[in-house]
């Protein structure tokens, strides 16, 4: 039995829970104005006035809509976050299970009212510290722009979108998408069926200008079949060793350059009693990420690229000693990395317990957002003059329920004004090449001086490099060697893939 099916099952099967729980209750016969009193829950006031805590939703999406023309009733964001003197409106039995029997977790939206010109559904996997940071600088502007329009903030948390994506996916096919949508730039798309599902961008990219505000390794990551298909807000780098200056200054050290500076380095640091190197690999595809960067740095950008293309096959002799590199840093990493997300493992840096690690510059956002200001950055051991490069976008769903909207939308994103808004908080730099550097922090100023002149390659974790079965069987292959160390399967099974690709003969 496939998981849609049983979780269609489960769904049906809790709407039903609801449904006969509210009609089951002493009916409350008419709506109630409730004002928060401090340890009640949406639960606790759902089973008071509704006979079941399952009802809460009912609760939230008249409380929401109600905000709209009486902006005395509360506007809840987040159902786990009320506070005392909040004014709710609870509704009456009937219009409450009314409400139930078409609620759809999975939908978000349903929980907020429209505004007068409608709802913006805004999907993504932006969920931590900077990122999610960000994305309300963006929503500020949008709003700023759109008074009317009701912005509904539809996150799916997991990290780099791998939970997402199966969402996005199913509404997609059932012709019920969000009204714009979280893309990586670049091959990513073609998972999409972007010309089946997706409203090519191009007309956008001409009235905005756009072409002339994105550099042209930019354009080239975002082509598809001759067609743009998402507007990107920022640049991100993939490759970024970020350490606890206060930890190398009191051990004497500075940062690796090369891999055997590296090893002297951990060694050093394992010696003091300090985890040299930390990594969170609970979401399946931090350990992939790190290997990317590390495969850049064993093997350069031009066998790098090669190696994506199907120039250089996966039988070459840098990706064994691309493994052998991981393998042997695999040796000096926190033993909880399993049970850790990347910034769950961040916090080794925080709480100076941990001296290193390799991971994404949405890390300076994070710490940022954190209060974290003891850390240092560098390229990861032989990447100077490398920039792994990813960028997140935004695309339009050809069955947007809100298409006006969300064109407003992808303009926002492309703008001199929302990208200023966004990029200092997630911790990335704008795609355009207009942006004002006083707004950033030192480590932003350095990548985009590092953007203008390093080598450009294509993260395939970020789904820049290659198409996404293709990443799915590289994210596998580098998990299982997490576990196994077997250097000599693992490149084969790395061939393997890019064979199946269509990319290697």
């Amino acid at each position: 039995m496939s998981k849609r099916i049983i979780c269609v099952g489960l769904a049906a099967l809790l709407l039903l829970t609801l449904v006969v729980s509210v009609a089951g209750a002493a009916p409350l016969e008419q709506e109630v104005v409730y004002t928060v009193k401090l340890g009640d829950t949406l639960w606790d006031l759902a089973e008071k006035y509704l006979g079941s805590g399952f009802a809460w939703p009912a609760i939230m999406s008249a409380t929401n809509t109600k905000h709209l023309e009486d902006s005395t009733y509360a506007k809840i964001l987040n159902a786990d976050l009320i506070h005392p003197g909040w004014k709710f409106l609870i509704p009456s039995a009937e219009d409450a299970e009314e409400f139930l029997a078409t609620y759809d977790p999975s939908k978000p939206e349903l929980l907020f009212g429209a505004g007068p010109k409608g709802k913006l559904v805004v999907a993504s996997w932006w969920t931590a510290g900077g990122e999610a940071e960000g994305l309300t600088g963006l929503f500020d502007i949008y709003a700023s722009k759109y008074p009317d329009v009701e912005i509904v903030n539809a996150t799916v948390a997991g990290g780099a979108g791998f939970v997402f994506r199966p969402v996005l996916k199913t509404r997609l096919i059932a012709a019920d998408p969000p009204d714009t949508f979280q893309l990586h730039a670049g091959l990513e798309v073609e998972g999409y069926s972007p010309e089946q599902y997706l409203e090519p961008l191009d007309d956008i990219y001409a009235a905005e200008g756009l072409e002339e505000a994105f550099p042209a390794d930019l354009l080239t990551m975002l082509k598809y079949k001759g067609h743009y298909w998402g507007v990107p807000v920022n640049i991100h780098r993939s490759n970024i060793l970020w350490y606890d200056k206060s930890i190398f200054a009191e051990a004497g050290l500075t940062p690796p350059t090369t891999w055997d500076e590296f090893f002297a380095v951990a060694d050093a640091l394992k010696a003091k009693g300090i985890v040299p190197y930390v990594m969170g690999t609970s979401g399946g595809w931090e350990a992939p990420h790190v290997f990317e960067d590390v495969l850049a740095g064993t093997c350069g950008a031009e066998k790098y690229n090669g190696l994506w293309t199907g120039a250089v096959p996966w039988t070459d002799s840098c990706v064994a000693q691309a493994l052998e590199n991981f393998k042997r840093m695999l040796t000096y990493v926190n033993t909880d990395h399993p049970a850790l997300s990347w910034d769950g493992a961040g916090h080794y840096l925080i709480d100076n317990k941990g001296a290193m690690m390799i991971m994404g510059d949405w890390t300076n956002g994070w710490f940022m957002a954190e209060g974290y200001t003891d850390y240092g950055w560098a390229p990861p051991p032989g990447t100077k003059g490398i920039f792994v490069a990813l960028s997140d976008s935004f695309a339009l769903p050809k069955e947007a329920p809100n298409r006006d909207n969300a064109i407003a939308w992808v303009k926002v994103c492309g703008s001199k004004e929302g990208q200023e808004a966004f990029n200092p908080k997630k911790g990335s730099i704008c795609a355009r090449t207009d942006c004002d550097p006083a707004l950033f922090n030192e480590y932003l100023k350095s990548a985009m001086a590092d953007w203008a002149v390093d080598a450009i390659v294509p993260s395939p974790v970020h789904g820049a490099a290659a198409i996404e079965s293709w990443v799915t069987d590289f994210k596998d292959a580098i998990v299982l060697f997490v576990t196994s160390g077997d250097v000599a399967g693992t490149q084969a099974a790395l061939q393997q893939a890019c064979v199946e690709a269509g990319v290697c003969q």
